[in-house]
């Protein structure tokens, strides 16, 4: 044991005071720091879903360094596929060991047997930023449970893209407004120029988000308000895939039938189609690839529906973190997602006004921000989208996000359905009752 100099009860000479510095020196900086020496440092592991804009991935994974910096935590940050996000939740909750935060693009109800309740970060959040609004709310509540399995920090509408030079030549410069004056004037513009409609159709996201869009607005609702089948308990769902049929017949492509992920965008900024639904990466795609291309694409907000369903689209992205049950690092991961809050304003901007805060007080001059866009031709282009909030309802509506609703979004059932059909391989009505069948099976499952 090496033995200090006594210094006590003495005034410290220049000699004692090198031997001391000498003796601290070569025990090392532990001798000084005892506490932040032997205390090892934390990890905190993050999978998140490809961003369709690369700067947002990149300030986030930057946000969550500084972040661990600040918390004296290593932050890990693996960006996963958009197509690989689902079979690798699965894996990790089959195994019981993965990521601490996994967040999803949709609600992730079906893992919520594996998911902490996330109340406590709403709770956490409320504080400064009010309650739970109704969006996130029904995204991430379990009725039977009474529990959150996730947190929904922000999301991302789902307007009508369409070139305005192509409407204005069929006399509709302002595009359709309901899905009659889609299909009419889809079908003109295809049999005058050759211009398909772009509309996704295939097992893709954009699809997925696209067809059960159309199901709402004709009332072809997947389940009711209780989680109960209703899909073809009416005439609506035969209705619906009847439109479908006409509309691809009518002004389609068979290349619809084939597109990859955002095999729409591609498709429109290209300028091989007239129009398409999708978030507006899709527009702030053009006005950096060909801001020419740009100045022709306009936004307005989704169709009319039928039967008095008046103008709604599901949302193109509700973003959602999962802190697993098996997470090793669980206080950790609910502070990161409740501080992650106070920068949605500079998330919103990095995703070049893609993510939508969940939390409208985080980025209280959105209108302003819509009207005065410095990237659109014109600059108020984006004002279309002042009130997405109340034309996007939940995934799972009238009901909530449900493990069911979401096996039937996440397992593609409705674009499987709807492509059976425009195949010519299934008449509506029976491609209707198939689905049904199908559908009531997930539901039997669950409950």
């Amino acid at each position: 044991m090496i033995k200090m100099p006594s210094t006590k009860g003495r005034k410290v000479s220049r000699r004692d005071f090198l031997e001391l510095a000498a003796v601290t020196a070569s025990i090392g900086p532990f001798f000084l720091f005892p506490r932040r020496a032997f205390a090892s440092q934390q990890t905190l592991k993050i999978a998140k879903w490809s961003h369709f804009v690369p700067e947002f991935d990149v300030w986030f994974e930057s946000a969550a360094k500084n972040w661990g910096n600040e918390h004296d935590t290593k932050v890990v940050v693996d960006k996963l596929p958009l197509e690989t996000i689902r079979a690798t939740a699965t894996a990790e909750v089959q195994v019981g060991n993965g990521h601490d935060v996994f967040i999803f693009p949709w609600p992730p109800a079906e893992y919520y047997e594996h998911a902490i309740d996330h109340g406590d970060v709403y709770q956490r959040v409320a504080s400064k930023y009010g309650a739970i609004p109704q969006l996130a709310h029904r995204s991430t509540f379990n009725p039977k449970n009474r529990k959150y399995f996730a947190f929904a920090d922000f999301w991302a509408p789902s307007p009508l893209h369409f070139f305005q030079d192509y409407w204005a030549e069929i006399g509709m410069p302002l595009g359709p407004v309901h899905y009659g004056s889609l299909r009419s004037g889809g079908r003109k513009l295809r049999d005058k120029f050759d211009i398909p409609c772009g509309l996704a159709f295939t097992p893709t996201l954009e699809g997925n988000v696209t067809l059960h869009t159309i199901l709402y607005a004709f009332r072809a609702w997947i389940l009711d308000g209780n989680g109960d089948l209703l899909f073809n308990k009416n005439v609506f769902a035969s209705l619906a895939l009847k439109y479908i049929q006409a509309l691809y017949q009518d002004s389609g492509t068979p290349d619809q039938l084939s597109w990859g992920p955002a095999g729409n965008v591609e498709a429109m900024l290209a300028r091989k189609t007239s129009s398409t639904t999708n978030a507006i990466s899709l527009l702030r795609a053009a006005e950096k690839q060909d801001p020419r291309v740009a100045t022709k694409i306009w936004l307005q907000p989704p169709l009319l529906g039928s039967n008095g369903m008046g103008v709604t689209a599901l949302p193109h992205v509700t973003n959602c973190s999962v802190v697993w049950s098996f997470s090793q690092n669980q206080n950790a991961a609910r502070q990161f997602l409740a501080d992650m809050i106070d920068s949605s304003r500079t998330g919103y901007e990095k995703s070049l006004g893609c993510n939508f805060p969940v939390y409208p007080k985080t980025v209280p001059d959105l209108v302003v921000r819509l009207s005065k866009d410095p990237q659109a031709d014109p600059s108020y282009k984006y004002s279309e989208l002042k009130d997405a909030l109340h034309w996007t309802p939940n995934l799972g509506v009238p009901g909530f996000a449900t493990p069911a609703f979401m096996e039937v979004f996440n397992t593609s059932l409705v674009p499987r359905m709807v492509q059976s059909v425009l195949r010519g391989e299934r008449s509506p009505e029976d491609a209707a009752a198939t689905a049904a069948v199908e559908i009531q099976r997930i539901v039997d499952k669950w409950k």
